[in-house]
């Protein structure tokens, strides 16, 4: 297993294969929901992933599957990218819209603060790390780093995300 990360990390097999899935949805469902959650440790840094196939570092999170609620999408999206099963209840953040040139998505953003760590096998996820909020990697998104200033209250809430 070990062997496919390292080769997914330095392949560009994974990217192309994500542009065209995003090809793909976009002529197959050009809306699209998906959820994204902010985990907190005891000390307040925050659960990011750094994906095999785009660069940057963000939050966990993903698509919302048919009859599947934003909630349980959030909780099965944090377990299978960050490698943390969520305890007790979320809290829902916020609604964004995800407007771009080929997309039309809505996102929610939960917050979790109970969790605990479960083995997670995603080949889609390569680096997983607790972060303090001042101390984020350089290539953390703007968007997440967005949604991060919005939740310490250090930025108003944004309707796009």
């Amino acid at each position: 297993m070990a062997v496919l990360i390292a080769w997914l990390r330095d392949s560009p097999l994974p990217r192309l294969l994500y542009r065209l899935y995003g090809g793909y949805l976009r002529l197959r469902r050009p809306r699209t929901l998906g959820v994204r959650t902010l985990v907190l440790d005891r000390d307040g840094a925050i659960l990011l992933i750094r994906h095999s196939y785009r660069p940057g570092w963000f939050l966990p999170g993903g698509g919302v599957a048919k009859w599947e609620t934003l909630e349980a999408a959030a909780r099965r999206e944090t377990r299978e990218e960050g490698g943390v099963e969520i305890d007790g209840a979320v809290e829902l953040f916020g609604m964004y819209a995800n407007f771009t040139a080929h997309c039309c998505d809505h996102v929610a953003l939960y917050v979790a603060r109970r969790w605990r760590p479960v083995v997670s096998h995603s080949v889609e996820v390569v680096e997983t790390r607790f972060a303090a909020p001042h101390d984020l990697p350089t290539d953390t998104t703007p968007a997440t780093r967005r949604r991060i200033e919005e939740f310490l209250g250090r930025a108003d809430r944004a309707a796009h995300w």
